[in-house]
């Protein structure tokens, strides 16, 4: 499954700073499976920007994190930082968008650089590594509750397969997403002017390709992508709201 996946790939697809501001049938051969849902990652979210002088020890968390492979780090650059003097160079309007989605679900009229939101439901603010490691270990205890498998389909692109293991709340969200292993920047202006700052896992392209009630299993395809082939890539499924992400798989 890893080679599938690379193959495919290969042309793919201690402070905070706030800022108000279709089902398928069972058939045919068994193949390779992605990521059973009893041992999918816990997906950590970083909301961070390089314009704001408190990220830099989230960051390097986030770098530690991407060594495990019981968790998916993914680093979700914001844009809101942007006009005190730096613009960040892997920034997204859409990952504020995001960010401010999770603050709406929570009943919050504010976000944060850095934020950390671990399996799409439990939120840490500014750098306390010691309160993410237990968010982690809270989450790899919760059941698992969909299997992801992924098995080639035609033209290189992939078919996901999804198999609900208990009920979910509502729709679903299914996500294909790109990221970049590493990279590092040298900051000229703004807070963290002069520094030469490193990062992981940056979230290049965040796609929904679909959307799933869980009441059966389901389908979806990613089409053969366009792109460096230095990108990583893998798929969520969650909760509408944005709510608990329910499975991960990587594609790497």
């Amino acid at each position: 499954m890893q080679q599938l996946a690379r193959a495919w790939l290969a042309g793919l697809l201690a402070g905070a700073c706030a800022f108000t501001g279709a089902a398928a049938q069972d058939g045919g051969a068994v193949q390779a499976e992605a990521a059973p849902a009893a041992r999918a990652p816990v997906v950590v979210e970083l909301f961070t920007s390089q314009g704001c002088v408190s990220c830099p020890p989230a960051d390097e968390l986030l770098a530690e994190l991407a060594q495990r492979d019981d968790v998916l780090p993914l680093a979700l650059h914001v844009d809101y930082w942007d006009y005190i003097g730096w613009e960040d160079s892997f920034a997204q309007a859409a990952f504020t968008t995001r960010q401010k989605e999770y603050a709406r679900s929570a009943g919050r009229r504010m976000i944060y650089t850095p934020q950390l939101i671990v399996g799409g439901h439990l939120e840490v603010a500014g750098y306390k590594p010691n309160k993410v490691l237990n968010a982690i270990a809270s989450e790899k205890d919760r059941p698992a509750r969909v299997r992801i498998d992924v098995t080639p389909a035609q033209d290189g692109a992939l078919t996901v397969r999804l198999t609900p293991l208990r009920a979910i709340d509502g729709p679903a969200r299914v996500i294909a997403l790109r990221f970049r292993p590493l990279a590092e920047v040298h900051i000229e202006r703004g807070e963290n002017a002069g520094r030469t700052l490193h990062y992981a896992n940056i979230v290049t392209d965040w796609t929904l390709i679909g959307t799933w009630d869980g009441t059966a299993p389901a389908e979806f395809t990613l089409q053969k992508p366009t792109g460096p082939d230095t990108l990583r890539g893998a798929v969520l499924v969650q909760e509408d709201g944005p709510g608990p992400v329910l499975s991960a798989a990587r594609l790497d």
